[in-house]
């Protein structure tokens, strides 16, 4: 029983490093082999589509750090909105949103941790950032719902790295 405690602190120890990589980037070294992208890249309507940057009608701005929370971590907008989103990683590790249905983003959570060291994300409702890093993420909202969004580098969606958009 005396050993019980101190080999669970010690696998839950295990558990955090891994996920957090190794900070000289450990994530963000990449290899597409195994590393399958369409289901994610194909989004379904109900999610909403690649927006046209000819057609933003608002910028959101989206900080995402190593707290792995996303702020906002709520976001409202109205159906047939396309909005800009304005993402910042202030972190001093690789983040990521990825938008999709919950379903999806779950799986392809799975999916980055049986192949870790896949390449950054690089489809339409997706875009990786590198630590200081800033990007656009351009997404028509066209049916009104929920529509989720997620880091899925390995233990950041575990960790609570999600949102939400709740589409009015």
């Amino acid at each position: 029983m005396k050993q019980v405690l101190p080999t669970l602190l010690l696998s839950a120890l295990s558990g955090i490093a891994m996920a957090a990589g190794n900070h000289g980037g450990g994530h963000h070294q990449h290899d597409l082999s195994g590393h399958d992208m369409s289901s994610m890249s194909h989004t379904s309507a109900a999610i909403g589509q690649p927006g046209n940057a000819d057609q933003v009608t608002r910028t959101i701005e989206v900080d995402m750090d190593d707290s792995m929370r996303f702020t906002p971590g709520d976001i409202h907008v109205d159906q047939g909105e396309t909005v800009r989103f304005v993402l910042t990683n202030s972190g001093q590790l690789p983040h990521e949103m990825v938008i999709g249905s919950m379903d999806e983003l779950q799986a392809h959570a799975e999916e980055m941790r049986q192949t870790p060291h896949a390449a950054p994300h690089a489809e339409p409702n997706m875009l990786t950032l590198e630590p200081g890093q800033q990007g656009n993420l351009l997404w028509q909202f066209d049916q009104a719902g929920t529509v989720d969004f997620a880091c899925l580098i390995p233990g950041h969606f575990e960790a609570g790295m999600v949102g939400r958009v709740q589409v009015h």
